[in-house]
C-alpha cells in the first residue's frame, strides 16, 4: 500500500523539519537496486538503518504512475525518497507526493554521474550550478516539512582519456573552493545535511561503474569540508566495506552510508549495529529471513509480482559462507516459474539451509 505509515501532513507535522532522522546508518539510492522488494530485505538485518528509494525523477512521479512509482511497505520505514530533478517548481510538487506518500525525507540527487542523468540536467552535473541547486532546496523546504538533504560528490569533472586521469590524480585548491562554495550555497538554502560521496565524478569521459573505482577515493576531503562546516549534518559515502570502517568515520561525521557492500552482503547492517551496542539485538538468523521474505512472497505474488522480481535481492545472504552458490542457484532457477511464491523460500528454509549449515560445521572442523 502506499504511504503505510503517512506522516500527514504539514499540519499535523509541523515541527518534522527539526525532528531528526537517525541518519547514523544508511544505505544508498541504487538504480535499479534498492527497490521496495530490495528494501524490504534488507529492512530484515537492522530496525535503524535509514533505507533510500531508487532515484525517481520529478517528472516520472508528476507524469507517470506516482503511487505505483512510491508504493512502499510500512515495514521499510525509515525510508528516505531520493529525487532527480533541476526544476524548483516540478521537484517541489514531486517532494510533495513524496511527503504525502509517507517519506520521511527528501534527498535531491546531486551525484550521479550517468549519461543518462547528465543529459537529463540533474544529478552531479547540477554541482557545477550552486545556485540553481540552492533554489531547489529551498523550494522543497517550503514545499514538504519533511528534511530535505542533498546527495553529492566532493566535484566534477568534463573529459575523456589520459586527460581527465591526469587530472584525477590531484585534488586542487581550485577543486575545494569550489566544493565549498556548492556545500555553502545548499546549507543556506536550507539542506538538513549532506551525503557526500568522497569521489569526484566524471562527466563524459568515464561510465558509472568506472566513476564507482577510478576516481580516487579522498574521506580526508570529506573530514576537511566537516572542519569547515561544523553545524552541517554530513554523511560519509564510498569506500566502507565493514562495521569498523563505518564505526571510525562517525568519530568526525554525522552519519556513514553504505551501497553495493550492503547489498551483496547484507549482514555487515547488523554487524554494524553490534558493533555500536554488543548484545542489544540478536542476530537474525537465516532461516527467520527466509520465513519473514516467504510471507512477504506470498503477499506480493498473490498481487501479481513475480517471485523473480524479489528474491534477486535476497542473493547475497549467505555471501561468503560454504554453501552459498548452491542457495543462489536453488532460488534464482526456482524463481523462474511463473508459479512460484513463497514455498519456494520455505523449501530453501527447510532443505537448503540445513546443508548449509553442516558444510560450515565441516569447514570449521577442518581448520
Amino acid at each position: 500500500m502506499i504511504g503505510a505509515e503517512n506522516t500527514g501532513i504539514k499540519a499535523q507535522n509541523a515541527q518534522d523539519r527539526d525532528v531528526k532522522l537517525d541518519r547514523t546508518l544508511s544505505v544508498a539510492p541504487m538504480m535499479d537496486w534498492t527497490d521496495r522488494h530490495c528494501r524490504y530485505f534488507l529492512r530484515g538485518f537492522s530496525t535503524s538503518v535509514l533505507l533510500y528509494s531508487e532515484m525517481i525523477t520529478a517528472e516520472a512521479l508528476l507524469r507517470g504512475d506516482a503511487a505505483r512509482l512510491l508504493k512502499f511497505s510500512a515495514d521499510e520505514q525509515p525510508l528516505a525518497l531520493q529525487l532527480g530533478g533541476s526544476d524548483p517548481e516540478r521537484l517541489a510538487a514531486a517532494a510533495t507526493l513524496g511527503e504525502k506518500a509517507g517519506y520521511r525525507e527528501i534527498n535531491l540527487n546531486c551525484g550521479c554521474p550517468s549519461d543518462r542523468v547528465h543529459s537529463g540536467a540533474f544529478g552531479a552535473c547540477l554541482m557545477a550550478e550552486p545556485e540553481r541547486v540552492a533554489d531547489c532546496v529551498r523550494a522543497l523546504c517550503e514545499a514538504v516539512a519533511v528534511p530535505v538533504t542533498v546527495k553529492m560528490r566532493i566535484g566534477v569533472l568534463t573529459g575523456r582519456g589520459v586527460t581527465i586521469r591526469d587530472r584525477l590524480a590531484e585534488f586542487g585548491t581550485a577543486d575545494y573552493v569550489a566544493l565549498q562554495g556548492f556545500t555553502a550555497a545548499v546549507r543556506d538554502a536550507g539542506a538538513a545535511a549532506v551525503i557526500v560521496h568522497a569521489r569526484q565524478a566524471v562527466l563524459g569521459g568515464l561510465s558509472p561503474k568506472e566513476n564507482r573505482d577510478v576516481p580516487p577515493l579522498r574521506p580526508e576531503v570529506v573530514q576537511r569540508l566537516k572542519r569547515d562546516f561544523p553545524q552541517l549534518p554530513m554523511i560519509l559515502n564510498g569506500g566502507l566495506r565493514n562495521a569498523d570502517q563505518a564505526h571510525a568515520a562517525l568519530s568526525w561525521c554525522e552519519g556513514a552510508m553504505l551501497g553495493r557492500e550492503a547489498y551483496h552482503r547484507p549482514y555487515v547492517l547488523w554487524e554494524f549495529e553490534e558493533c555500536g551496542h554488543p548484545g542489544k539485538r540478536e542476530r537474525p538468523s537465516e532461516s527467520a529471513l527466509l520465513a519473514r521474505m516467504a510471507d512477504y512472497a506470498d503477499r506480493e505474488c498473490a498481487a501479481g509480482e513475480p517471485l523473480a522480481v524479489i528474491v534477486r535481492h535476497m542473493l547475497g545472504l549467505l555471501s561468503g559462507r560454504p554453501g552459498a552458490r548452491a542457495f543462489r542457484q536453488f532460488v534464482s532457477e526456482g524463481a523462474r516459474s511463473s508459479s512460484a511464491n513463497g514455498d519456494l523460500l520455505r523449501k530453501a528454509q527447510r532443505f537448503v539451509l540445513p546443508a548449509v549449515e553442516s558444510q560450515v560445521v565441516a569447514a570449521l572442523q577442518a581448520e
